[in-house]
């Protein structure tokens, strides 16, 4: 089993390492955070140090891969450092034992998937995305880096999702739909037309919040 570290020691970090036990694959050691003293005790296990730590840690050994356990809140933070470390440092991709992923789809480096969740046939899913509890991505659907999919969005088919995109619990989007990088939505929205430009987008059908 892979020793596993963690970026962040907030609530979403202690279900990542909650769920990388569930596979069986990974030791969760530690966490890493700016916010919270080294040696501090967060969901049974320590914080290691500050992220400025990762590398040094790494090539000491304490660790073999890494995951990202930064939420919606921090969108650029989340996306800069795992640029930054993944070029030096393994990322994990945590898959919990619930989930269905058919073997024509692609799964890239550092991806989260909770419990419940179904990806179909022909999806392509980058990078350092995490998708919750209950998500249904249909077939030939395609996800960008470092996008975040709330608990029990569901997409039809032949969606173009971008990057760093947060979709709220229970967003709907309807077939062949472009959401564009950097673009939120609300919960319970339902995409039935392209969503263009970043901001917050909701309501039934979804429509961009006025400025």
């Amino acid at each position: 089993m892979q020793k596993l570290a963690i970026i962040g020691s907030g609530d979403l970090a202690g279900q990542i390492a909650h769920h990388a036990l569930a596979t069986g694959k990974y030791i969760v050691v530690g966490f890493f955070d700016d916010f919270e003293e080294a040696g501090k005790q967060k969901f049974g296990k320590e914080v290691l140090g500050s992220c400025t730590d990762i590398l040094e840690l790494y090539n000491q050994k304490k660790f073999d891969v890494l995951m990202m356990g930064i939420g919606y809140k921090h969108m650029p933070q989340r996306a800069s450092l795992f640029e930054k470390l993944s070029t030096a440092i393994p990322f994990a991709t945590v898959i919990h034992p619930s989930v269905i992923v058919d073997s024509n789809s692609k799964i890239g480096i550092g991806v989260m998937i909770y419990p419940g969740t179904v990806v179909d046939m022909n999806c392509v899913i980058e990078d350092n995305v995490l998708l919750y509890t209950g998500c249904v991505v249909s077939h030939d659907v395609a996800i960008g880096a470092h996008t975040i999919l709330s608990p029990g969005v569901t997409t039809s088919g032949f969606v173009k999702i971008g990057k760093r995109v947060n979709l709220g619990t229970a967003t709907a989007i309807s077939d062949n739909i472009i959401i564009n990088d950097d673009i939120k939505t609300g919960v319970g929205s339902v995409v039935v037309e392209n969503l263009i430009n970043p901001g917050l987008y909701y309501g039934v059908p979804a429509k961009q919040e006025n400025k």
